[in-house]
């Protein structure tokens, strides 16, 4: 079975200080400024100005196709190693960008733009999951137990260990009159680079082959960085790899079939349903609520999808799971942990193999949680999934998932990593004393090792700025708890003056957490962070801004809301032709020479003709990157040379500090 995972580095750089006032909380006005577009307010001035940016084909940020791309540069390595691939995460800024424009311009047009251009491209049609009928709830999939190393892989399948049955399936069928999972699988080669290009249903306007394409590419467990993995097509024919295709890489099995494989990355679906919560909520007051009901309705349906995320991989019962024959199969809600795992994951036979499976994931980050998308789900009556049981379980999971924050809170207020309750991904036994949330183990840095998971700031404010927005919406006392002492340290080690600004970029960790008794929850005394270094990434800056943004407009607190629009001008003065951006220096690009584990005897080749064989290094296995016009930077620094200098614009950074803009336009309006 697939396992995906992302991973972000914080990017270094300096920026110079704009001089701002504090502002005072207001309730923002919805205008127009006739034939402008954007509301006579100088941060809804800059969101425009950005977005017409973002928007301006001749910068580069879509395809020809319209699809959003990873980044506008193409040499780029972090959790897509090309730049014009592109990852369900940038179709879900993209439609809270749009969302943002529809606020201010009253223009809904691009919003259900967006929700089209997704249908079509990252959300798997019928024709790309042509089996589903063949899925049985009550054997979800067999067991493959993962592994700390990527060398342990193929990793064989373990029919004697038991897994639980789906209790979902059937009222997904039921409300949607289809077998088909309606979520986005995580990552398309959008300009076909690979050559794969044999995915059905794929292919942009020319048809299947020369367009975009479904791939995959990490699957070898927690220790397999980016540097080390084999992408592969996730509709594997056997015309690309070896023998069997790019299966025998993973599984180890005495026969292999030809199939289809999707995974989804739960925080950006939940970052979707997100989006068309303001987007539903700010068209209303506009009286337009009907010219986007249809796209919020795709959203309440992928949110109704999204619950595979919330129960442990394979169906098995929550806590105390510490061996593969030990750990019991759940049935109903027992195998549910409620919270939004790292990926859930579907796939099956080509047509006339006759099977299909569905696993959801055991392991929990801090950083993918959506309080606000969960509370959407289970109270706003636009975006209420039509399976009977989705509301409660939505509701259930905004319980937990606050619950989970709390249970995570450092003695200095950061949130530390999350829980698994399959330790090492083969519901191993953890070390003696680990503590644990309903059962479930502590992991400092769960699903991915290299780097450690939690290490970057970016999952802080990723998820804190969902939390804020929450608090914003609800005023919440436990969501304000949190928020109230993680806002403190966060504004403590972030500064703004004399021409640069900073805020953390690496995090290290020390301790744990008390196990968590929701009777009587613990002090985490224990449990601390420490900042290693410090980073002017856009995109981060731009959450750590909407996070305090949003805050200091619930609580009143005018320093904070100053701090905010402080860290908004500072980042603005980055701007240049294409976005905003700063210069960033990659010292793991040496990486470009690491050998990607291949197992002794197997042979095979990319659709380029690069050979895939023992000792093969990452550059080696994507031989076009020496056509690149950036190449000959890296290849200077691989020869003995100072690490290359880049700067980026990653569509979700960009797409970021537009919203940022306008967030700060919205809940602190300009006098009029």
């Amino acid at each position: 079975m697939p396992l995906s995972r992302r991973e972000f580095g914080a990017a270094l750089g300096s920026a110079a200080l704009l001089a701002a006032a504090p502002a005072t909380a207001a309730a923002a006005p919805i205008t127009d400024r006739a034939g402008s577009g954007a509301e006579a307010d100088p941060y809804a001035e800059l969101f425009q100005a950005q977005y017409d940016r973002i928007k301006d084909p001749a910068n580069g940020y879509f395809s020809p196709d319209g699809i959003p791309y990873h980044c506008v540069e193409t040499l780029i390595v972090e959790a897509p190693d090309h730049g014009h691939q592109t990852t369900s995460e940038a179709f879900s800024y993209w439609m809270w960008l749009e969302a943002a424009y529809g606020r201010i311009t009253g223009d809904w047009g691009p919003f259900n733009e967006a929700w089209a251009v997704t249908e079509k491209y990252i959300i798997p049609t019928a024709t790309d999951q042509p089996t589903n009928d063949s899925y049985k709830p009550s054997a979800p999939a067999s067991y493959i137990p993962e592994w700390p190393e990527v060398s342990k892989y193929p990793s064989p399948i373990d029919p004697a260990v038991a897994v639980g049955a789906d209790p979902i399936a059937t009222e997904l069928s039921s409300a949607y009159g289809t077998t088909n999972v309606y979520g986005m699988h995580w990552l398309l080669d959008v300009d076909n680079i690979y050559g794969y290009g044999n995915t059905p249903g794929t292919g942009g306007e020319n048809g299947p082959g020369p367009g975009p394409s479904y791939i995959n590419s990490y699957q070898r467990g927690a220790q397999e960085s980016v540097w080390e993995t084999v992408p592969q097509p996730t509709t594997d024919l056997m015309a690309y790899g070896g023998t069997n295709g790019y299966l025998d890489l993973f599984v180890k099995d005495a026969s292999y079939a030809k199939q289809w494989k999707y995974t989804n990355a739960p925080d950006a679906d939940a970052r979707a349903v997100q989006a068309a919560y303001w987007a539903n909520k700010w068209a209303t007051a506009q009286g337009n609520q009907a010219q986007i009901s249809a796209s919020v309705a795709k959203a309440a349906k992928m949110g109704d999808y999204l619950r595979y995320a919330t129960f442990d991989k394979y169906f098995k019962k929550i806590g105390d799971c510490t061996s593969p024959t030990g750990c019991a199969a759940g049935t109903g809600r027992q195998a549910q942990h409620y919270l939004l795992s790292w990926y859930y994951a579907w796939g099956g036979a080509e047509p006339g193999g006759g099977w299909a499976w569905r696993i959801g994931d055991s392991a929990a980050h801090a950083g993918y949680q959506n309080p606000l998308a969960a509370w959407a789900l289970a109270n706003d009556p636009a975006l209420t999934p039509k399976s009977p049981t989705a509301k409660q379980d939505w509701a259930t999971s905004l319980k937990r998932q606050l619950e989970f924050y709390r249970w995570l809170q450092s003695a200095e207020g950061a949130i530390a990593g999350g829980c698994t309750n399959s330790w090492e991904g083969q519901y191993g036994a953890p070390p003696a004393g680990t503590p644990t949330f309903y059962g479930m183990a502590y992991d400092w840095q769960p699903v991915y090792h290299d780097p450690p998971s939690n290490n970057w700031f970016g999952f802080q404010v990723w998820s804190m700025e969902r939390v804020a927005e929450y608090y914003y919406v609800t005023g919440d006392a436990d969501a304000e708890a949190v928020l109230k002492k993680w806002v403190a340290w966060a504004a403590a080690n972030t500064s703004v003056g004399d021409g640069t600004y900073a805020f953390p970029a690496t995090l290290n960790w020390s301790g744990a957490p008390d196990t968590w008794d929701p009777a009587a929850p613990g002090g985490n005394a224990g449990l601390h962070v420490s900042v290693k270094d410090t980073s002017q990434d856009v995109g981060v800056g731009a959450a750590l801004a909407k996070t305090l943004t949003y805050y200091a407009a619930k609580a009143g607190d005018a320093d904070i809301a100053a701090l905010a629009k402080n860290l908004l001008d500072a980042m603005a003065a980055k701007s240049d032709a294409k976005g905003i951006a700063v210069p960033e220096t990659r010292a793991d690009y040496e990486r470009f020479g690491d050998e990607v584990y291949v197992p002794a005897g197997w042979s095979g080749t990319m659709p380029n003709g690069d050979e895939i064989k023992p000792g093969v290094t990452f550059a080696a296995l994507r031989s076009w990157y020496e056509d690149d016009a950036d190449w000959p930077k890296v290849q200077a620094y691989l020869d003995g040379g100072a690490a290359p200098e880049f700067t980026y614009h990653r569509f979700w950074a960009q797409a970021g500090i537009a919203i940022a803009f306008a967030v700060y336009a919205e809940l602190f309006p300009a006098p009029a």
